[in-house]
Order: C-alpha cells, then sequence, then structure tokens
C-alpha cells in the first residue's frame, strides 16, 4: 500500500489493481474513507471530523496529482 502523502498523521493512499471510480483511500488509526477523486466525495468509510477535513483539504489541492499516480497504478482503467 504506497503512502503518497501523511497530513499530519492521515495516511493519502493510492492503491494499484483498484475500481472505478477513482479515488483515495484517507487513513487515521482504526479508520478509513475513500474520497471521490474527481468530485471529492465520499465514496465510503469515514474519518473523525477533523482529519477527514485534512484529507478533503488535501484531495482538493492535489486533484491532478492523484489523478496521475491512480491511472499511472491502473491503466487498465484509463
Amino acid at each position: 500500500m504506497p503512502t503518497i502523502e501523511n497530513v499530519d498523521g492521515v495516511k493519502i493512499v493510492i492503491h494499484n489493481g483498484e475500481h472505478r471510480p477513482p479515488h483515495i483511500h484517507a487513513i487515521y488509526s482504526e479508520f478509513e474513507v475513500l474520497i471521490e477523486i474527481e468530485t471529492g466525495k465520499i465514496y465510503a468509510g469515514d474519518l473523525p471530523t477533523k482529519q477527514l477535513k485534512k484529507a478533503f483539504d488535501w484531495i482538493a489541492g492535489n486533484k491532478d496529482l492523484a489523478l496521475s499516480i491512480f491511472n499511472e497504478l491502473n491503466p487498465q482503467l484509463k
């Protein structure tokens, strides 16, 4: 599981062998949320409010990077 970035304890992760829609995993302690890259909407899971805000802020500022990494790791989904 490649960690793309660690934002104050929130791991931002993108896996290979993934499924649509393109998304990131944001992991904090025992919590995990999947956030759609293009829309910024929660796809599944949950994070505490403070950590969820950090994940939303990261995706808002790194949408192109996240989509590029997702597509590179999952070329079958392009």
